[in-house]
């Protein structure tokens, strides 16, 4: 009588598992890298909501705010933020070392404001570039 085989061999199985580790291995960087990246989110939030009160703070004032609270920025640490401080409508925040970049600052400035309005804003920082989005680089 004719058996049927069952089950996979030995090499099959040997062949899946370094599949396997072959894709983990390129997988496990990226996504570390993605949740760095996540991260890093919480301070750019906070940036953009303060973008608005400075905006906001120069068309009622006509003029840039010196400090945070002037301009009604929050300044509370978070988790993933270190603090948020306002210079002359000059945006820093410092990013905590539970982000995974080692603690960075991102600074975002105004350009020169034209009608009592803010007509672009330039992105700087030192973390590395892959960690945040482009207007930062």
């Amino acid at each position: 009588m004719k058996r049927i085989q069952q089950g996979f061999t030995l090499i099959e199985l040997m062949i899946v598992v370094a599949i396997v580790g072959i894709l983990a291995a390129i997988a496990l960087p990226a996504y570390q890298d993605y949740v760095v990246r996540s991260k890093m989110s919480e301070p750019m939030g906070a940036m953009a909501a303060c973008k608005t009160s400075v905006a906001e703070y120069l068309s009622a004032k006509t003029s840039l705010p010196l400090d945070a609270a002037a301009a009604g920025c929050p300044t509370t640490p978070t988790q993933y933020m270190a603090s948020l401080a306002v210079a002359t409508g000059v945006i820093t925040a410092k990013t905590t070392t539970l982000v995974g970049a080692s603690g960075c600052t991102l600074t975002l400035t105004p350009s020169a404001p034209a009608d009592n309005s803010i007509q672009t804003w330039t992105g700087s920082s030192d973390c590395l570039s892959k960690y945040v989005p482009s207007t930062f680089r």
